[in-house]
């Protein structure tokens, strides 16, 4: 049997009833757009998450003080002060992994500017900061070397800072007052946004460390809340925190038995965990929305075998002038998978379009790939198989003449 005739055949059966064809197409758009709707916010929001934790810096490692004990009880890591930026020059020089290292220092303060003021987070940094970070300057510069010897009162503000303290004044050059002390704005950061937990990567000001020490703390130790820093690539990450481990051991002077005083921790996990948990959202989602998918392949078998019953004269007329079951088997197949094919194309298109109007409306990140495409309309097309083999093997098995006697 010619199947270019065959599907001719199929698209005239299905149009005799086109309210119950289109009702049964229905389930199936549904699924699929849903499907397709559901996968691409979950694939944007799987890509902007790690987007986010890549603007933090690549291949970093974060090295936080230890953990401060009471009468037994410990207050976890960074409690305890005991990293310097000492321990960072020693990791510097003697580290064959690590590409770039900043102690890091913080703190907080109200800032004011002519009549305007904001509070906001306060970092002391080395130069190497933006390297490390991966974030260029909008305007202006990032501080030197000198100006850290020297504990100089300069700071970098970030774009949100930038928005609320000077609106569409340009900041560098001018004066601020951190803590009611003078500050000379010497550069502003690019907008970076938020973090993978919320946290607005903007609002903040950095200055050189030795100055929130020096300055804004008033403190002559030369401890730090944190060395972050950054190596060549991922494969070394864990050589370079055994390296690291070793050299901070012995310039604590740490007994062989005896804890870390410090902890290392890399932006892998952070990474794998957030994405995967965001791609078993996704999948559970996908799921719950598969389920109108099988009740499309239920209402497709519904109507076969309804259409089996209706045209049982007809079947019989077609055997006796020479058909034989296969021919009938691959008829109603063909009709079935007509059905879910269409189903499928149309749920696709609604789903793309669904996805691309929440991303317009609500902002949110969408990405309709061609794989979460193309397994679609094989599901579909799958369905329209799985659910209409059993009406079409039924039709192939009517006895001829018992079939054209039907009524």
């Amino acid at each position: 049997m010619n199947l270019f005739l065959t599907f001719q055949i199929a698209l005239r059966s299905l149009s005799r009833n086109k309210i119950r064809s289109g009702l049964t197409v229905l389930g199936i758009i549904i699924g699929i757009a849903a499907v397709i709707a559901v996968m691409a916010v979950g694939q944007g929001a799987t890509v902007m998450i790690q987007s986010q934790i890549s603007s933090l810096g690549e291949n970093l490692l974060m090295v936080y003080p230890g953990s401060a004990s009471t009468g037994g009880l410990h207050f976890g890591a960074g409690t305890n002060a005991t990293l310097t930026a000492s321990d960072g020059d020693a990791i510097l020089k003697e580290s064959h992994y690590v590409r770039a290292l900043t102690p890091i220092t913080r703190t907080g303060g109200q800032l004011v500017y002519k009549e305007k003021n904001w509070f906001s987070g306060i970092q002391g940094v080395a130069p190497d900061y933006p390297k490390i970070r991966n974030w260029k300057l909008e305007k202006g510069s990032f501080f030197a070397d000198s100006d850290v010897k020297s504990a100089n009162r300069i700071c970098v503000i970030g774009a949100t800072v930038a928005e609320n303290l000077f609106e569409d004044e340009n900041p560098v050059g001018k004066i601020i007052r951190i803590k009611n002390m003078p500050f000379r704005v010497i550069g502003v950061l690019e907008q970076k946004g938020s973090a993978a937990w919320g946290q607005d990567q903007d609002d903040v000001v950095v200055v050189p460390w030795t100055t929130v020490r020096r300055v804004l703390q008033n403190s002559a130790f030369n401890d730090v809340n944190q060395l972050l820093l950054n190596i060549d690539s991922t494969s070394q990450l864990e050589s370079a925190k055994k390296e690291i481990t070793e050299i901070l051991r012995q310039r604590h002077h740490l007994a062989p038995v005896a804890d870390n005083d410090f902890t290392i921790n890399d932006m892998t996990e952070l990474s794998k965990t957030v994405t995967e948990t965001a791609r078993l959202m996704t999948l559970l989602l996908a799921v719950i929305a598969s389920i109108s998918l099988l009740v499309g392949g239920i209402g497709i078998m519904n109507i076969m075998l309804v259409s089996v019953t209706e045209r049982t004269r007809e079947i019989g007329l077609r055997m006796a002038v020479g058909a034989r079951g296969q021919d009938i088997l691959l008829q109603f197949v063909v009709e079935a998978i007509v059905l879910s094919g269409i189903g499928g194309i149309l749920g696709i298109l609604i789903g793309s379009g669904t996805a691309e109007l929440v991303a317009r409306v609500y902002g949110w990140p969408v990405l309709v790939s061609a794989q979460s495409i193309l397994l679609a309309f094989i599901f579909s097309t799958a369905v329209g198989v799985f659910f209409g083999f059993y009406p079409a093997w039924r039709a192939s098995r009517l006895n001829p003449i018992e079939a054209l006697r039907y009524e």
